[in-house]
């Protein structure tokens, strides 16, 4: 049993609520397409920005450790691991001992990686602001 039995059925989208999913569909693809293409182009991985972005964007501290970033990027431990090693060798990351947790590391931005970060993060905030129109949520027919 799910707890979905005596839930009502969805109700019927309209034609004005697929193309309000599609547009929305489209934003979110052509804002995605836009941050790969330009973090490639200033010599950086699309999951290395996101890595960097989890890091300063990491609520009230400035490091995280691999098990929160694996969280916060969706990916396994593994992966993580990779990732930061191939960003610590570009100068990106470091890792640094953990006050309490002998097993854990915190992970933090090195001063390149600050740097990179906020032009970067800049340039897709700019973005964000003249995509507005197409990364609206979706406003549902007959719905409040």
């Amino acid at each position: 049993m799910t707890g979905d039995e005596d839930a009502q059925p969805p109700a019927p989208l309209t034609k004005q609520d697929f193309e309000a999913l599609a547009r929305f569909r489209f934003g979110i693809r052509r804002y995605l397409r836009f941050s790969e293409e330009t973090v490639r182009h200033h010599g950086l991985t699309p999951q290395q920005y996101q890595l960097l972005l989890a890091l300063k964007g990491y609520p009230d501290r400035e490091w995280a450790t691999v098990r929160e970033l694996a969280d916060r990027l969706q990916l396994r431990h593994h992966s993580i691991v990779e990732l930061v090693n191939r960003a610590q060798g570009q100068g990106l990351v470091e890792r640094t001992a953990h006050p309490d947790d002998g097993r854990a590391v915190r992970v933090v931005l090195t001063m390149q990686g600050e740097e990179i970060l906020g032009r970067l993060s800049a340039l897709h905030r700019d973005e964000l602001g003249r995509m507005q129109a197409v990364l609206a949520l979706p406003r549902w027919q007959g719905r409040a």
